[in-house]
């Protein structure tokens, strides 16, 4: 058995350097103020979907991201990881999408494949904190989903066994092919780069990134396609342009605002139980607990 695996990724403004500049006028993220990192949860669900890969030989592994042209770096990345290809949806008309806009953009784009077994994405983006655009992918794709996944433990020719981690402790379920799942950071952390694929994918570029190289490697990527990025606009995935963008999208930010924790106040305890129950006291006291 092998498996066609499609896993969602997301480039992402890495929001441990919030500052004043990182919001525009109109209420979207200012990308180019911040440094684009690889989703952190994505790439656990993309170590899950090599984990299948290695396990049923045969499979791949595809990566879909939306974003400008800097994200083709993500589909890189996954590349050097050992992911078989990847499509970049880039177009103005994306711009500003929120969660509704671009699980109905990523949807759009996955009924373009020929065929898909299972798609994988993080449980939520860092720049969002929403977990929703999974869920709704699964949602406008029809598919059972699978949400908190934290192990893919068994497979057979039409189920997958999957542990999920909850608040309240973890759950074993199944479900039927195709269907989506969503990884918790709390999975195992995906492998490093593969030094051979690295340079095997070094020079793998989108059309927009060749006409924009001044570098004299165009030979190559007639001879070699794997090193031929997809890009995909809203007219190759057949999408209704009023569903996407700030105009397909109903959410709006209001302000980001970069809240540091400092310690004004401290307090030593011994450990003994007179100073632990005086601890739980005042912690009942001012509604921290209880």
């Amino acid at each position: 058995m092998s498996l066609k695996i499609v896993v969602l990724a997301k480039q992402v403004p890495d929001t441990r350097n919030v500052g004043k500049d990182a919001m525009k006028a109109d209420g979207t993220v200012n990308r180019a103020a911040l440094a684009a990192i690889y989703n952190p949860e994505d790439l656990n669900a993309l170590e899950q979907a090599l984990r299948l890969k290695d396990r049923f030989p045969g499979s791949t592994v595809t990566i879909i991201t939306m974003g400008p042209g800097r994200a083709a770096e993500i589909i890189r990345e996954s590349l050097y990881r050992g992911a078989d290809d990847g499509y970049l949806l880039t177009d103005r008309a994306f711009a500003g999408s929120d969660t509704l806009a671009t699980s109905y953009a990523l949807a759009c784009a996955i009924r373009n494949l020929p065929h898909v077994d299972v798609i994988l994405c993080g449980r939520q983006a860092i720049d969002g904190d929403t977990a929703q655009v999974g869920p709704q992918v699964a949602e406008k794709l029809g598919m059972p989903q699978i949400t908190y996944a934290e192990e893919i433990m068994d497979v057979t020719n039409d189920t997958i066994t999957v542990k999920r981690r909850l608040e309240r402790g973890l759950e074993t379920v199944q479900g039927k092919f195709p269907l989506l799942i969503t990884v918790n950071g709390t999975a195992p952390a995906c492998r490093p780069r593969h030094a051979k694929l690295v340079m095997k994918y070094h020079h793998a570029k989108t059309i927009t990134e060749k006409q924009e190289s001044n570098d004299d490697y165009m030979f190559m990527f007639s001879a070699r396609p794997y090193l031929n990025i997809t890009e995909w606009s809203v007219n190759d995935i057949k999408t209704d342009i009023n569903w996407l963008g700030l105009k397909g999208s109903p959410t709006k930010v209001k302000a980001i605002e970069n809240v540091v924790f400092q310690a004004k106040e401290s307090k030593q305890l011994v450990g003994n139980d007179a100073d632990i129950d005086e601890l739980m006291k005042e912690l009942i006291a001012n509604h921290t607990i209880g």
